[in-house]
């Protein structure tokens, strides 16, 4: 079976009103890891910053990560 990762970080970002240097500077990762992370351009995540993340935004994982069958 495949599929994708789908980030939903930006949605998110949006509902809490929070920009992306303000959630960097909080989780303590650089704006362009932040940014890459948004666009789906990264081949992992730590769990460790995907905690921080979370606790931030007041979500879940599944709030962030999608999975979208082929």
């Amino acid at each position: 079976m495949s599929g994708q990762i789908i980030v939903r970080l930006d949605v998110m970002l949006a509902r809490r009103k929070m920009t992306s240097r303000e959630l960097s500077s909080r989780i303590g990762i650089s704006e362009q890891n932040l940014s890459l992370l948004k666009s789906g351009k990264v081949r992992g995540v730590r769990f460790e910053t995907l905690a921080r993340i979370c606790a931030e935004l007041e979500c879940q994982p599944a709030d962030l990560l999608e999975f979208a069958p082929d």
